[in-house]
């Protein structure tokens, strides 16, 4: 399996379309809400994206030759800085298990994992990942990226002022629309309503 970063830029690409309409400016309003919160969610996983970096470029020697103690770090950061190491870890194995349709993105900002049908119009090299994918493993993978959503997902109420736990709903719901945005044509998608469709 392979194992790579997904720049954080790429990955919080939200484009966001705000049209005003003149019927009712509660409608206006309810909609600059939403992109408040959105613009909240995404600048705390931007800082959370960051220390991750800072933590991983800490050199572990000073210019004089001195070892340096690293700097500590909360549980919850630990948690978070794993989580994200997490995600990126199986970032290909997820990509690939959209394009065989074997996962979908939910709306609650997770995968939900369907039935793995063996892929038809794929290259050989992607057959023999299939073919030698078993069913635990997809398991473990699918838990452990949903498990490292939800981390981050917490963390993002657990490190800005403005959100408590009773915002995480909303907060599922940003990620949701960040993960369907980034998935390629082809992919399963939820809709608000609850059906799936495909990209």
């Amino acid at each position: 399996m392979n194992s790579r970063f997904i720049p954080v830029s790429v990955a919080l690409g939200l484009a966001l379309v705000v049209s005003g309409c003149t019927l009712a400016k509660v409608d206006v309003n309810v909609v600059s809400e939403r992109t408040s919160l959105e613009n909240k969610v995404l600048g705390t996983y931007n800082s959370l994206s960051e220390d991750m970096l800072l933590v991983a470029s800490v050199r572990g020697v000073s210019p004089t030759g001195k070892i340096d103690a690293p700097p500590r770090h909360t549980p919850e950061q630990v948690d978070a800085i794993r989580a994200m190491e997490t995600i990126a870890f199986h970032a290909d194995d997820v990509e690939t298990f959209k394009r065989f349709g074997w996962v979908g993105e939910n709306q609650e900002g997770l995968l939900t994992p369907f039935t793995r049908d063996t892929p038809k119009v794929v290259s050989a090299e992607l057959k023999l990942f299939a073919a030698n994918y078993g069913e635990a493993e997809f398991q473990q993978v699918v838990k452990e990226v949903n498990r490292s959503r939800e981390a981050l997902m917490m963390r993002v109420v657990q490190t800005n002022e403005n959100f408590t736990i009773k915002d995480l709903p909303a907060i599922h719901k940003v990620f949701a629309k960040i993960n369907q945005q980034n998935s390629a044509p082809g992919s399963k998608v939820q809709d608000a309503d609850g059906r799936w469709r495909t990209l």
